[in-house]
Order: structure tokens, then C-alpha cells, then sequence
């Protein structure tokens, strides 16, 4: 082994995913079997940043010194085994020059002390997008303490079930995600049709639509509408440049019409219609301004419940247009596939990623790098700068492109199931 690395700290930040387990288990092994200890940080940053010497860091509480007996048969269980938690040590850095603040990069310099207390000398995060620009302000940070300190690398694995990640092709967890809200959507058909009804349903999935078009397709959905499908015919007056307003009228307009034609040419008085979740941040400033937000600057859409806020307006504008009544009920699905029992093909990529994880530190040397995959699972590894904005150091979204195969593929069944 080319360096110096005898102890390695497991992180996972953000919400939850299945194979989460998969991930920490074959990377923790990884170390273990080539002589390395492994400590697992735990619920994410959130003990790190409130380190001192006057609060050191307990083993139990704080951390687990992760052993090969703990991680037996951990690949497919449900949940994280060292918690997770959104704490963010760098909510005050948006900027390079803030991190030659020392006001601001305090949170950052705690998280440092708390890992060199334990006598960690590389960190894997494991965790979505928020949590991978916490890793590249972490690293920077550490490039800007004095010469001679300890430096500790850092490489990321990237989790999301809303598969919005630039730099990898599928999210471990994603596709679990979908079948579970598939098989939500499809019990939630059979309701519909029986009671000849609709449901408005709100899918994860805050920045793109891959979630919610995933649901749409394994579940049969009659709709789906997502973020990339707010263009111009769907924007307020009041859009700007920079922040995009949705016309709610005209989606409910689009909705309601479906509907008719669904009822009127084929008979049908029933159906789902899928949203996601993110269409909250494309909501007037009036209608957001008492909503909560997190430590990464995210509104709190549980607060918002689109799906019942839409439900009311189509059910009110089907029978302002027709006359008759139609029960439209609106329902948050997402927190269920969270932590899903993890399909086969999330075990086995999460149980890749976690192996790079290993091999992108002790055999690639690298720092500053994400796991990714390719093709047949070929590892690869993607450099931090390639994947956030150096100027803001926000990462990239990656959006459903508006003809690409996927987004057709979704027009294309969402009007087969129509005929």
C-alpha cells in the first residue's frame, strides 16, 4: 500500500437510501481486510461539528470502531447502521474567499479537530448532493491550514433516491425507490378506478424529475409532471431570469383536460397524476414565505403538501368545466422508499462504490475525487472540481433533458395508457 493510511472514518449525511448499508459494509471491509481501522462517524456531521477538547468525541454516542463481526450479512438491511443526520459544516462558506474566513470556516475546523482527535487519517462521505459540496469545502479548507498540518483525504460517494447526480449514470437506491412508489402507485390505481376517483400523488425528488418519472412509468401513472417540464407555456409574469414562477392555472388547466379526455373519449373516470416534490420551488414568494428551511438553503416541501394543494384546485376546475364532481385526493409518497429493502442490482452497486471508495484511497491515491461506475460496474473516479461550480462551489443538477430517451420514453407510455 503506497501511503500512509492506517485509519479511515465512514460518513453518511443526508437522507436515507437503500443499499446504504451495502456501501458502508464492503467499504469498511475493504480497510479491515488490508489491516486498516475503520471508525464509523455517527448521524453525519452533526457530533464533528460540535467537537472540542472540552467535548471529546464517545465511542457509542459520537462514533463505532466497526469490526468485521458487526458488518456480517449488513448488506441488504434496511436502514443506515451509523445513522445519518443534515448537519452542515459548511452552511456559512459559498464562496472560496470565505474560507479564509476563520468565522466561517469554524464549523469546518471543529469537524477537522474531531477527526484528527480520533487519529483518522482519510474520510469517506457518503451522502448526496449537499453533502458532496461539504466534502469539496472540506478539502479546500484543509488546503488552506498551515504547512505541515495533517492533511486528511477525502473521496464521496454519491446517494440519492432521486438520481440527480452529475457524474454517474444511476444513484445506489434509486431504482428500489421507484419500484416501491411503483407499487404504491399501482395499488393507488385500483382504488381509483373502483371508486371512480383521482389521485394527485407528490413524489420525492426536489431538484429533477427522475423519481417521479420512474414512479410514473413502473406504476402506470396517466401523468407526470416534473420541474423540467415548467418551459414557457407553463411560467407566471412574474418570472425572472433567475427564478422561475410556475403559472398554477395552467397546470391545473393541463390536468383537468387530460381528465376530460380520459372521461369523454375513452370512458374513464379515474387516474394518477404524479408530481414532484420540486415544483414547490417554482411557487410564488407569497405562497413560500412562511415556509421552513433547512441548514443547505432547501424549503421544507412537507410543509408545502402540493399534492393536496393541486387536488383542491383540479377538483374545483373539473366541476367548474363539467359541472359534475370528481374526488381528487392529493398524497405525499417518498418517505416510504427510503429505507426499502434494497433490490439486487442496489446491493450490488452500492457494494461497488464502496469498494472504490477503498481503491480510489489505497490504490489510486486519490483525494478529492467521487465513486462512480459505468457500463458493467467498471469503477471510475470523477474529480470534485468537474462536478461543482468553483465560483459558488454549488454542485450540478443533473436534469431530465427535454427529448432525451427517458423524458420519451415517459411522454410515450404516459399516451399509451391514455389509449
Amino acid at each position: 500500500m503506497p501511503n500512509d493510511i492506517k485509519k479511515v472514518a465512514l460518513l453518511f449525511s443526508g437522507g436515507p437510501a437503500p443499499a446504504a448499508n451495502a456501501v458502508i459494509s464492503t467499504c469498511a471491509i475493504s480497510f479491515i481486510n488490508n489491516g486498516m481501522e475503520v471508525v464509523g462517524i455517527r448521524h453525519g456531521y452533526s457530533s464533528l461539528i460540535d467537537y472540542s477538547k472540552d467535548r471529546p468525541l464517545q465511542e457509542g454516542q459520537d462514533y463505532l470502531n466497526l469490526t468485521e463481526k458487526m458488518l456480517r450479512r449488513t448488506r441488504s438491511k434496511q436502514g443506515i447502521i451509523i445513522g445519518t443526520a443534515r448537519t452542515n459544516p459548511g452552511k456559512f462558506v459559498s464562496s472560496p474567499a470565505d474560507l479564509e474566513d476563520p468565522e466561517k470556516t469554524a464549523p469546518l475546523q471543529r469537524t477537522y479537530d474531531g477527526l484528527c482527535s480520533l487519529g483518522v487519517d482519510a474520510l469517506v462521505s457518503i451522502g448526496g448532493d449537499d453533502t458532496l459540496k461539504t466534502a469539496n469545502k472540506f478539502k479546500l479548507f484543509q488546503e488552506r491550514l498551515p504547512e505541515g498540518s495533517k492533511q486528511i483525504p477525502v473521496v464521496h460517494v454519491p446517494k440519492t433516491i432521486d438520481n440527480d447526480y452529475k457524474g454517474i449514470d444511476f444513484t445506489f437506491g434509486y431504482f428500489t425507490a421507484v419500484e416501491t412508489l411503483g407499487t404504491e402507485i399501482r395499488n393507488l390505481h385500483a382504488d381509483a378506478e373502483a371508486g371512480r376517483s383521482y389521485f394527485i400523488v407528490e413524489s420525492m425528488g426536489r431538484s429533477a424529475g427522475w423519481l417521479a418519472y420512474g414512479a410514473a412509468i413502473s406504476g402506470e401513472a396517466s401523468m407526470v409532471i416534473s420541474v423540467e417540464d415548467i418551459t414557457d407555456d407553463y411560467l407566471a409574469p412574474e418570472s425572472t431570469a433567475t427564478r422561475k414562477v410556475m403559472d398554477i392555472d395552467k397546470v391545473v388547466g393541463n390536468i383537468v383536460k387530460m381528465m376530460r379526455y380520459r372521461q369523454e373519449k375513452q370512458g374513464k373516470e379515474y387516474g394518477i397524476v404524479v408530481l414532484a416534490e420540486g415544483l414547490a420551488e417554482y411557487l410564488s414568494d407569497e405562497v413560500l414565505k412562511d415556509i421552513p428551511r433547512d441548514d443547505h438553503g432547501h424549503i421544507s416541501v412537507a410543509h408545502v403538501d402540493l399534492g393536496k394543494m393541486f387536488a383542491s384546485r383540479i377538483s374545483a376546475e373539473f366541476e367548474r368545466q363539467t359541472g359534475t364532481k370528481r374526488k381528487v385526493t392529493g398524497l405525499q409518497l417518498g418517505y416510504e422508499s427510503r429505507c426499502a429493502r434494497p433490490h439486487a442490482f442496489d446491493v450490488m452497486l452500492g457494494s461497488q462504490l464502496g469498494v472504490g471508495a477503498y481503491r480510489a484511497l489505497c490504490e489510486e491515491n486519490h483525494n478529492g475525487v467521487m465513486v462512480s461506475v459505468s457500463g458493467q460496474l467498471d469503477l471510475q473516479y470523477v474529480d470534485f472540481e468537474d462536478l461543482v461550480d468553483p465560483d459558488t462551489l454549488v454542485t450540478v443538477v443533473r436534469f431530465i433533458e427535454a427529448g432525451c430517451d427517458f423524458h420519451k420514453l415517459a411522454r410515450f407510455l404516459e399516451t399509451s395508457i391514455n389509449d
